[in-house]
């Protein structure tokens, strides 16, 4: 059995970066300001090369009707953070989406996604739909869609590539995007998958109020004419805002593109003390209150499922299911044991282990991490594996 792990340990946990105040009264979003106030009067795509980590710490930002802010990623590909000191007010339009594959070449991403795969090649990210396969003679398939919050659709075609996972947390941390689209292939050709949306946080002291629009969509696969075959489309990534006060009539979007073969939705997560919107959303919605902003690298909770079956795990898994991190004999009698190791967790937490196999419904077991310290302690939750493995993947939420 082939067994991939998710390089994602979906940890909710206490230790922070930035947490809202006290009693819950006002949110603080940790900006001292030091980018000054984002008051754009034309159409503008913000360079992420100058902020590596992809924050921006602004003391205010309005965005007017009639603008649109755009991105261009960073080396890293970070995801958008605004942390504003004071009200962010988003009149305008603001943009993460993917962009269309062009011909056999795959669609590029927002900001913190996942490219669409060229022309007989998967699509990137941990929900990255698969290659259409190559098939004998006069014939074609068709690229798989990505997914994230929700699996991409297979309706209209039987010849399709796989379908990619579903990934990521209702949370939203980490913050991540959309995956991209597989590539397809026909006799002579094939065209790419659409590119995965990006990723936003906006998380501001005050007032976060959306009049316009909030836009990470995936986009379309490419099309190859005369043919009918293209790419399956990316799916739609995430956004998250943090306020005291979310509140406004516009939208935000994080829908998959490809159409009947389209890319699945991605997330939407709003925490806030006060929730005013009377607007709309399309993806994956949920909203509460959570105030964790962003973790402390090194130091907040996390997971790392480290062996299977007394297989041990790379500390940097491929996350994909073509790239299998341990190969499990066949005749291995189930249940397995699945060993997460937890650090920052208090013990006894449980620990929730999901297997997403290739084919067929996810499986899910939990146990505890009742061996060792909070610092540093391990959790061995008995597992069934599906026949031919999957993808694995460790959750786990802590009090605040």
């Amino acid at each position: 059995m082939k067994i991939s792990v998710s390089p994602f340990g979906f940890v909710i946990a206490a230790s922070a970066l930035v947490c809202c105040g006290s009693a819950w009264a006002q949110c603080n979003s940790g900006s001292d300001g030091s980018d000054g106030a984002f008051n754009p009067t034309t159409n503008v795509v913000i360079d992420m090369t100058d902020h590596p980590t992809g924050i921006y710490k602004y003391s205010s930002v309005n965005i007017p009707d009639g603008v649109t802010v755009s991105f261009l990623p960073n080396a890293n590909n970070s995801p958008v953070v605004w942390l504003v000191q004071s009200n962010c007010l988003v009149n305008g339009a603001v943009t993460l989406s993917g962009s269309a594959a062009s011909g056999s070449i795959g669609g590029g991403c927002g900001p913190g996604g996942f490219s669409g795969g060229s022309y007989q090649n998967a699509g990137l990210g941990p929900g990255g739909g698969g290659a259409g396969a190559t098939l004998s003679g006069n014939d074609y398939t068709v690229g798989g869609p990505g997914s994230f919050g929700s699996q991409g659709s297979l309706s209209g075609n039987t010849n399709w590539g796989t379908v990619g996972s579903i990934y990521g947390n209702i949370f939203l941390l980490p913050l991540l995007g959309g995956s991209g689209g597989g590539g397809s292939w026909t006799f002579g050709g094939g065209a790419g998958g659409g590119g995965g949306g990006g990723a936003i946080l906006i998380a501001a002291s005050g007032t976060v109020e959306v009049n316009g629009t909030i836009t990470a969509n995936g986009s379309n696969g490419g099309f190859v004419s005369g043919w009918g075959t293209i790419g399956g489309g990316g799916s739609g990534g995430g956004v998250r805002i943090v306020a005291t006060t979310f509140k406004g009539a516009g939208s935000v979007s994080v829908s998959g593109g490809g159409g009947t073969r389209s890319g699945g939705s991605g997330r939407i997560r709003i925490d806030c003390i006060s929730y005013q919107f009377g607007g709309s959303t399309v993806g994956v919605f949920t909203k509460g209150y959570q105030p964790i902003i962003i973790p402390v690298p090194g130091k907040g909770a996390q997971l790392a499922v480290v062996s299977v079956a007394g297989v041990a795990i790379s500390a940097t898994p491929s996350g994909q299911i073509g790239i299998p991190d341990a190969v499990i004999a066949g005749q291995q009698v189930n249940p397995v044991p699945v060993v997460v190791r937890c650090s920052n967790i208090p013990l006894n937490t449980p620990i929730t282990v999901t297997v997403q196999p290739v084919g067929g419904a996810t499986v899910t077991a939990t146990g505890s991490n009742n061996s060792g310290t909070q610092a540093s302690s391990t959790a061995t939750v008995q597992m069934t594996i599906p026949r031919g493995g999957g993808l694995i993947s460790a959750t786990a939420v802590t009090a605040n």
